[in-house]
């Protein structure tokens, strides 16, 4: 949404109501207005932010047929501007945000779940959004058996197991060790950024998506 584990196609590559239908965005509800009312700024993470509507306008293609109503909303902490569209007009539900405010699915454990859910809530604190990505791993590879000796261990069994790959085992110890940097405050270590909380929530939401999400569909699919 976290939000480079893989590359986001563009505004104008995308199909949106593909996108809309495919992901989970969480969109229920919500309708145009001057003020676009999310939990959350998927750019900087503020809770209850002030979503002022920027602009708007409508399009169709050739011929008049599949209006959508389209507007920009600026949030007035970050500066950051979201995208949002509804068809035909601005009276009908919104099908789509981007960026997509953040959220973790219901099929993640509830510990990881957490910890995903307060490190993407706190991505405009860095160490600890940091911090609580470190304990979203270490709690996804505890509920997948890995439980002895440290996340360190606990890493690489996953990988040797090839539960994760390689490359994930090496993002993960990299989570690993800028955690352990601002755990125990090491003075020689830089501060995270916004940007590399940012890195490591979207590895994490990765990472659930590859040991959760995605079995799922594919199990949901199969039984239908």
């Amino acid at each position: 949404m976290i939000y480079g584990f893989y590359s986001e196609p563009s505004a104008l590559e995308v199909d949106l109501d593909s996108l809309a239908a495919a992901t989970d965005n969480t969109c229920h509800n919500l309708k145009h207005g001057q003020q676009l009312p999310l939990d959350r700024c998927p750019h900087c993470g503020i809770a209850r932010p002030h979503l002022q509507r920027a602009w708007s306008g409508v399009t169709s293609e050739h011929g008049g047929s599949n209006r959508r109503f389209w507007a920009t909303y600026a949030c007035t902490s970050c500066g950051g501007v979201l995208l949002a569209f509804s068809p035909d007009n601005e009276s009908t539900q919104i099908s789509y945000v981007w960026p997509p405010p953040q959220s973790v699915a219901e099929v993640v454990p509830a510990r990881a779940r957490e910890f995903l859910t307060q490190a993407i809530a706190s991505s405009h604190t860095p160490a600890g959004a940091v911090m609580l990505t470190a304990s979203a791993v270490d709690a996804m590879l505890k509920d997948k058996g890995y439980k002895d000796g440290s996340l360190n261990t606990r890493i690489d069994a996953a990988a040797k197991n090839h539960l994760i790959t390689d490359e994930m085992a090496a993002w993960a110890h990299e989570i690993r060790l800028d955690a352990n940097d601002q755990r125990h405050a090491d003075e020689t270590a830089p501060l995270p950024s916004a940007a590399d909380a940012a890195k490591v929530i979207e590895f994490t939401s990765a990472l659930a998506q590859f040991l959760y999400v995605l079995p799922a569909r594919v199990e949901r699919g199969r039984k239908q």
